[in-house]
């Protein structure tokens, strides 16, 4: 984290000082594992304390952050099983979400559908991270606001919750950033030509492949063991 001062407007402050911590934990400044400094959070924030402990229960109820009796806040940090278990059960609701956006989606949603991409691929050419992963994210929520099912939509934003850190951390590896964004062309494609078949099996196997990314990048930030040790 750093000490830069970041203002935030008072109306729904606690929502809007969610929405700040969910994007330093998502780019990692609030690294897996890490404890919520309450008084620098405060500082950096440039919030009281009041709105900053409504935010961090926010987060705990969308599974960011995890609350432990007298010790505070921490970042949530997911296991191998975890992640495989969690990114199986999102693959299923992308591949549904764009099953169903295929079939439902109206000639508006595509075309800002469209425009999300176009502006996705500028920052992909910057190498802009922080504002691809947001156009990303928007691009994934509109297809699944295209599916018009609520129930979907609130499962979907409940378990992508947890895997927001780790989608971004995925673009990190420059040729795996290559792949996600052909898949994001074919994406856009199978939206057009309303292929409801093509829609599911590019969004099950992109999600399949976020999975494999970040699982290579977990096994291979351990530390190795040494010779002779248990």
């Amino acid at each position: 984290m750093t000490a830069e001062i970041i203002a935030i407007p008072r109306a729904n402050l606690h929502e809007q000082v969610a929405q700040k911590l969910r994007q330093m934990l998502v780019e990692g400044r609030i690294p897996p594992g890490a404890k919520l400094n309450e008084r620098e959070l405060c500082e950096v924030l440039d919030v009281s304390r009041t709105p900053l402990r409504e935010a961090i229960k926010m987060l705990a109820a969308e599974g960011l952050v995890e609350l432990l009796p007298n010790r505070g806040a921490i970042a949530v940090s997911l296991g191998e099983d975890d992640i495989r278990h969690t990114f199986e059960v999102m693959a299923g609701l992308e591949g549904l979400s764009g099953e169903l956006a295929a079939q439902r989606i109206t000639d508006q949603e595509l075309a800002e559908i469209r425009a999300l991409h176009f502006e996705m691929m500028a920052a992909w050419t910057r190498r802009d991270l922080s504002n691809y992963y947001r156009l990303n994210a928007l691009i994934h929520r509109a297809i699944n606001a295209a599916a018009k099912n609520p129930v979907l939509s609130a499962t979907y934003d409940r378990v992508n919750a947890r895997l927001h850190a780790l989608r971004f951390r995925s673009n990190q590896d420059e040729e795996k950033w290559k792949t996600a964004v052909k898949e994001h062309e074919q994406m856009v494609e199978a939206l057009a030509a309303r292929d409801a078949k093509a829609m599911r099996a590019v969004l099950s196997a992109h999600l399949q492949n976020k999975l494999e990314v970040v699982l290579e990048q977990m096994r291979a930030a351990k530390p190795a063991k040494k010779k002779g040790t248990r």
